[in-house]
């Protein structure tokens, strides 16, 4: 009888050691998430606000403005989270921005900056080498490696409606209305089939899916099947909406 006794007690001080220990993990590792969303927040508006585009520069004016947007939707993710996921997404939304900060600088020839964190499926798109184009319903659609008056939209590359899309300037934001709606949806597959698609069957996107839809046209395969999100370096997920109810959708639509 008092061995058993002595097991029960032994059995109950483990499961509290257990208990506590997986309590002082998870604080700390939401701490961790806070500190690293809190300073991508801080590191995404110092770069917006000592940034300031030559009114001539319409790309570069794009792109901080959108940047504008991350910073202002990163602040009101970081006021309503209160779990790990929650600041990895407003973490999430801050990195998007320091892409847009990237691309306003490369199109102001500027040094791009330090390195930025890859978001998850951003690096499996590729990225546009050569201008695309297409018309979809009476519209035309453009997209370009570098930036231009036309095509003065960036998109740092990512998973629009679990399609990749590469990064690349272009003359609308089209993945946006593609993430609002059944209607917005059914005009951003119709311009991902005229014009992303044939992009990568053409060899106009370098890198991540390209070379595995490359690699499946040359083995006779289904080339789509390399096009699955691979992940990325940054421990991601659809960053639109998530736990703060659409918060930080501003047509990133990453995956």
């Amino acid at each position: 009888m008092f061995l058993w006794l002595t097991l029960l007690v032994i059995a109950i001080l483990v499961i509290a050691f257990l208990v506590q220990s997986n309590k002082k993990r998870a604080a700390a590792e939401l701490a961790d998430a806070q500190a690293e969303a809190r300073r991508l927040h801080e590191r995404l508006g110092g770069q917006t606000m000592n940034l300031l585009a030559p009114g001539d520069n319409l790309p570069a004016g794009q792109a901080l403005a959108d940047a504008g947007e991350r910073y202002t939707a990163t602040g009101s993710q970081l006021e309503q989270a209160q779990s790990i996921n929650q600041y990895r997404l407003a973490a999430e939304t801050a990195i998007e921005g320091l892409h847009y900060v990237r691309a306003a600088r490369l199109a102001m020839d500027l040094d791009p900056g330090p390195e930025i964190p890859t978001m998850r499926g951003q690096r499996r798109t590729g990225a546009l080498t050569e201008p695309v184009s297409a018309e979809v319903e009476g519209r035309r659609y453009t997209g370009s490696p570098d930036p231009s008056d036309e095509n003065r939209h960036y998109y740092p590359g990512g998973n629009v409606d679990g399609r990749p899309v590469p990064s690349g300037w272009y003359n609308t934001p089209w993945w946006q209305p593609a993430l609002a709606g059944a209607g917005g949806a059914l005009v951003g597959m119709m311009i991902f089939d005229a014009m992303i698609s044939p992009a990568y069957a053409m060899g106009a996107v370098e890198g991540g899916y390209a070379d595995g839809y490359q690699d499946g046209l040359a083995d006779g395969g289904d080339a789509s099947a390399d096009g699955g999100d691979g992940g990325g370096d940054y421990g991601g997920g659809d960053f639109g909406g998530g736990d703060f109810g659409g918060g930080g959708d501003f047509g990133g639509g990453f995956e």
